[in-house]
């Protein structure tokens, strides 16, 4: 893999930070519109002044784009205008639930729809390029379903740590009633939505508790902004989160073999978020799919140390470029 690309290095990061990233993002531009059912989708990019080409960022559950200025960073030194936008229910954009730490959706098609209007409002009218698509955790299930439905849209895409499985896996049986039940409850007392068995309102863990990254300044950083800005603070799922992760689940397997667009995945070895076993089983069905697995990385390669991100981001860079 070249290793000629500028990406940013773990022991500099708070002076590349101070000297770099924060005038950079500085100069971004950014909005909001309305997505499905009149909810507010904020969004950022960046345009580059010679730019080679575009990306969009299609993030994970509880992440904004305020917690990917790192990558947009790189990104950007890289050669390409960044583009990127807060889910529905998460982030910068409206919440559906009267607590707004609930993590909710109605079904994924709401997301992919938001995505569209962004690529038609944002992305394709300040874009010269085809652009390309990076992905991450929840975000991939958002990628498949959208270029399953719009693969003339994006030349690529990179699949990084793919919620195609949740772990732990439960048996489609018991799932299916535990989700039955927590919507019974909602139901019977009026709620607009319930968190399912165990979660609950956003919580900050000790970094020595943690299983998304090795990488403990990264780590503080992503949390040290969550902290100066709550209002991006979301906590668990709700069961109707849940029961429309599962459906886009198996659609995405169901329909894998119609993903048409070259796709490069990328699996965290120490991945405990989702699982990595129907992860490989999906990907296989894809007719043009490389993967490539990061032995001892955690979930979050994005943010992690300097030995898993850097073969991570010039995979990423390499891709993106050759396609």
């Amino acid at each position: 893999m070249a290793d000629n690309y500028l990406i940013s290095n773990e022991k500099q990061l708070e002076q590349t930070y101070a000297e770099q990233i924060k005038p950079l993002m500085s100069s971004k531009v950014q909005g909001s519109f309305v997505g499905v059912s009149g909810i507010t989708i904020s969004y950022a990019f960046l345009q580059h002044p010679n730019a080679k080409g575009a990306v969009a960022i299609s993030t994970g559950r509880i992440e904004s784009w305020v917690k990917y200025q790192e990558v947009m960073f790189d990104l950007y030194q890289n050669g390409y205008s960044v583009f990127i936008h807060d889910h529905r229910g998460q982030g910068l954009s409206g919440r559906m639930t009267r607590n707004p730490h609930m993590g909710f959706v109605c079904e994924f098609a709401d997301y992919v729809a938001d995505f569209k209007a962004f690529y038609q409002q944002v992305i394709k009218p300040n874009c010269q390029h085809k652009p390309r698509l990076l992905c991450h955790s929840m975000g991939c299930a958002i990628g498949a379903l959208y270029v399953l439905k719009h693969a003339e849209d994006f030349a690529n895409v990179v699949f990084c740590a793919p919620m195609f499985g949740i772990r732990p896996a439960l048996p489609t049986w018991l799932a299916k009633i535990l989700i039955g039940a927590n919507l019974l409850i909602s139901r019977g007392f009026g709620h607009d939505a319930s968190y399912f068995i165990g979660q609950k309102n956003y919580q900050e863990t000790e970094f020595t508790l943690n299983e998304l990254t090795h990488s403990e300044q990264r780590y503080q950083l992503f949390r040290d902004t969550y902290t100066l800005q709550p209002e991006v603070q979301l906590g668990g799922v709700t069961g109707h989160w849940l029961r429309a992760a599962l459906a886009a689940m198996n659609q995405i397997e169901n329909c894998a073999s119609q993903i048409s667009i070259p796709v490069w995945a990328i699996q965290a070895g120490d991945d405990t978020v989702v699982d990595n076993k129907r992860q490989n089983r999906v990907l296989s069905l894809m007719p043009d799919c490389q993967v490539q697995r990061i032995a001892g990385a955690r979930h979050e390669m994005l943010l992690e140390q300097d030995e898993y991100r850097r073969p991570c981001m010039q995979a990423i860079l390499t891709f993106l470029a050759g396609s």
